[in-house]
C-alpha cells in the first residue's frame, strides 16, 4: 500500500485554525501519508501549526499552496470530497472504509488521488464538491455529527493505511485527470447550451447531474478525447441551429 499512499494528497480548503493544520500533518505522518495541499487559509507556519505538528513539521514545509480547489486537483485522477451533509447534489456518499477499498481497487499506472476537506465552520461548497469524482462522509451521531477537521483527516488516513496491498495491477489505463474532466465539462456545457438543451438561466442544475453520470463512468483520457471529438462534431453540425427546440 506504500506506493498508493505516496500518491494520495490530503487537501485542506481554507483551513481556519493553524492548530488543525499541524494536527492534520501529524495524523498524516502517523498513517504513512506525506502529501499536503493547502487552498488559501491561515498561515501554515503559525506557532500553533508548528506546535501541533510535532515531528511532522516537514509536511508543513513541503506542503503545496494553491489559489483555488480546481488548480489543487488539476493533476489528480481520483478526487474525493468530504461532506457531512446529504442532499440533492450530495448523493452516493461513501464511508472512509469504502473510499480506502475503492482506492485499493483503482490503484494503477498514473493514479494520483486527493481527499478534500472543507472549512471548519462550513465545509465544502456544492460547487467545490462538484469538482470531485466521489463524495464521502464519516458516519457519526445524529445529535452532533460535525467532527474536528484534524480528527476527520485522521479517520480517513487510518482507513487508507490499513487497506492493504492492491490485488494487482489496478486499472489498465489511467483515469482522466481532474483538469481533463473539467475541460470536457466546459465543452459539454457550451455545446448543450448551444443546442438548447440546458436552461440558460440555470445550466448548473442539469450539469451537476451530468457530472455525476460521467464521474460514475470512470473515464480514461482516451475516452474523454472520443467524447470531446463527438461534441466538436455536434458543435459543427449545429452551426445553423436557431436555438429553438424541435417538436
Amino acid at each position: 500500500m506504500k506506493a498508493i499512499l505516496d500518491n494520495i494528497s490530503i487537501v485542506l480548503v481554507e483551513p481556519q485554525s493553524p492548530g488543525n493544520i499541524g494536527m492534520a500533518c501529524r495524523a498524516m505522518k502517523n498513517m504513512g501519508l506525506s502529501r499536503l495541499r493547502l487552498v488559501k487559509g491561515c498561515d501554515r507556519f503559525h506557532p500553533e501549526s508548528l506546535k501541533f505538528a510535532v515531528a511532522a513539521k516537514n509536511l508543513l514545509e513541503q506542503a503545496e499552496l494553491f489559489p483555488d480547489l480546481a488548480k489543487a486537483l488539476a493533476d489528480c485522477t481520483l478526487t474525493i470530497g468530504t461532506t457531512r451533509r446529504h442532499g440533492k447534489y450530495r448523493q452516493e456518499i461513501l464511508s472512509p472504509t469504502e473510499v480506502a477499498s475503492n482506492l485499493r481497487g483503482e490503484a494503477g499506472p498514473g493514479c494520483r488521488a486527493a481527499i478534500v476537506f472543507g472549512r471548519e465552520d462550513s465545509g465544502l461548497t456544492t460547487e467545490e464538491l462538484a469538482l470531485c469524482r466521489w463524495h464521502a462522509t464519516i458516519p457519526s451521531s445524529d445529535d452532533y455529527g460535525s467532527l474536528n477537521l484534524a480528527q476527520a483527516v485522521l479517520v480517513f488516513c487510518y482507513e487508507l493505511g490499513k487497506a492493504g496491498t492492491p490485488p494487482g495491477g489496478g486499472r489498465n489505463a489511467p483515469l482522466a485527470t481532474s483538469e481533463e474532466m473539467e475541460s470536457y465539462f466546459d465543452q459539454l456545457r457550451s455545446c448543450l447550451l448551444k443546442i438548447g438543451f440546458l436552461n440558460e438561466q440555470n445550466p448548473e442544475h442539469i450539469m451537476r447531474s451530468m457530472r455525476r453520470i460521467f464521474f460514475r463512468a470512470e473515464l480514461d483520457c482516451r475516452e474523454v478525447a472520443i467524447l470531446r471529438g463527438a461534441l466538436s462534431q455536434i458543435d459543427w453540425a449545429s452551426s445553423d441551429f436557431d436555438g429553438r427546440k424541435r417538436p
